[in-house]
């Protein structure tokens, strides 16, 4: 049995106009978008919302998890028939393209999605099965907790101990620290990504950087299209060079 929704933490911003929704990767937040706000108060002619997913960051914990799952999470933030355009990132990337098939019940325009890793072997698969159940780790002092957050999430050397991805991503518990993600969004189940991109009713854009050796562009075909590689970059286009990954989709966003 589905347990009820948990309560979700999310930000919102813009003004009156088209609604745009950044969906954070695996053990992140909607902190990791800090760096593409201040080019949406500039270039964004509508409002945006940025949630955190259920069991990440500010947002309460409630088995189970999944694309399908984070996907009615999302639909459920957003005025019934509301049109929107998605932005995602890694395993948001992959709630995007569930939300573009409209099973969810939101009109989408137009989602743009990188860094998702569409591959997933049998030894993958059981090894993020078994971080799952294993209890969340407890650290004595904060900044351990911390440094171990942004190493998980991908973004070590790119966000500080200070920044406000850090803050929510870790939590006090009598006196000790951890992570905030549930320990169990790793057992995603096994699904066909591509096979959910080809039931998508609006358009997705592909991208991925050049470095970036868990979302290659011969990964990232299989969801169909073609795919934009930003040279010189990695996995987190979003957070290494939040301008240039802005000029690269604006134009996929505008046209929607």
């Amino acid at each position: 049995m589905m347990s009820e929704r948990p309560t979700l933490y999310c930000e919102r911003g813009g003004d009156d106009g088209p609604s745009l929704v950044l969906l954070h990767g695996q053990s992140c937040n909607g902190g990791v978008w800090d760096g593409l706000l201040p080019l949406l108060a500039e270039h964004w002619p509508g409002r945006w919302l940025v949630p955190d997913l259920r069991g990440h960051g500010r947002s309460g914990h409630g088995a189970p998890y999944g694309i399908g799952v984070y996907a009615a999470d999302v639909a459920g933030l957003l005025t019934p028939g509301e049109e929107v355009c998605l932005i995602g990132h890694s395993m948001g990337g992959a709630v995007a393209v569930a939300l573009a098939t409209g099973l969810f019940g939101v009109p989408v325009r137009a989602a743009v999605v990188f860094g998702i890793k569409v591959d997933w072997s049998e030894e993958d698969r059981a090894g993020a099965a078994a971080v799952a159940q294993k209890p969340a780790r407890l650290f004595e002092a904060r900044e351990q907790a911390v440094e171990r957050c942004l190493r998980v999430a991908g973004v070590h050397g790119l966000l500080g101990l200070d920044s406000r991805f850090a803050d929510a991503g870790v939590v006090e518990v009598d006196g000790q620290f951890r992570l905030a993600t549930d320990p169990l969004v790793n057992a995603m189940g096994n699904y066909d990504l591509p096979a959910v991109a080809r039931a998508a009713r609006a358009p997705i854009h592909l991208l991925t950087g050049e470095h970036d050796a868990m979302s290659t562009p011969e990964m990232m075909r299989k969801l169909g299209g073609e795919v934009t590689v930003l040279p010189g970059l990695g996995h987190n286009l979003h957070v290494e060079a939040p301008e240039a990954f802005w000029r690269a989709i604006e134009s996929y966003l505008q046209a929607s």
